[in-house]
């Protein structure tokens, strides 16, 4: 494996200030195959607590799919200008079942036996299961989603490419649309991606960011 490039922060920084939640895609402008590959990694390779991806990753670029969501994405636009729409959704539910298919998925890619995790699984089994977490693990895997999603606008945005995330949406209405319900699932939260228009208006505007003094303690 070879180390990767450290990247200069300004360059991190200046992409950062680049983004802003596009309000109005160019319909017509896709995002290319081997920048969409990269950015499917990056949904990929998001960290989560205990390493349990507790979601599935819901790429649309159907135009009848697109249509059929915005009457329930309060009739926004992004769904579908965008170029690719992902619903980041999250487990209903996570059981002994779930954390022994990610256990089974950890022996197979490091080449060791099952059992050699058994203490770790003590401890998610304690705690997501048994323990208080256990009663609220919708709402548990939810913010890991939201984890993926912040993932995802900077890598997008360091490719260069717009994204709009979306919380204005019913969730009842996808999850029946896209049959997540009998699989477990439930849509967490949303996100455009594509290439912005331009008679966008908001992409000009200055960002409002409270002071870092404000903001952030150092101790």
């Amino acid at each position: 494996m070879t180390t990767p490039t450290t990247l200069d922060p300004s360059i991190l920084l200046a992409n950062l200030r680049w983004r802003y939640a596009t309000k109005v895609f160019d319909s017509n402008k896709a995002i290319a195959p081997d920048i969409w590959k990269a950015l499917e990694e990056v949904l990929i390779l998001t960290p989560s607590s205990y390493g349990l991806q507790p979601w599935k990753f819901i790429v649309i670029t159907d135009k009848e799919m697109k249509a059929k969501l915005r009457p329930h994405s309060w009739n926004q636009s992004q769904v579908v200008d965008c170029s690719h729409y992902v619903v980041f959704a999250s487990l209903t539910r996570i059981g002994e079942a779930e954390i022994d298919k990610f256990l089974a998925r950890a022996s197979e890619v490091r080449g060791v036996p099952v059992d050699s995790f058994k203490t770790y699984r003590g401890m998610m089994v304690g705690d997501v299961v048994q323990g208080p977490r256990g009663k609220i693990t919708n709402e548990w895997a939810a913010r890991q989603a939201y984890i993926a999603l912040g993932n995802f606008m900077t890598a997008a945005a360091l490719l260069q490419v717009d994204a709009c995330p979306m919380e204005g949406f019913v969730p009842a209405e996808y999850d029946k649309i896209l049959g997540l319900e009998a699989r477990g699932l439930t849509a967490a939260v949303c996100c455009a991606a594509g290439y912005r228009s331009a008679d966008d208006k908001y992409a000009s505007l200055a960002k409002v960011r409270f002071s870092a003094d404000e903001v952030v303690e150092r101790i």
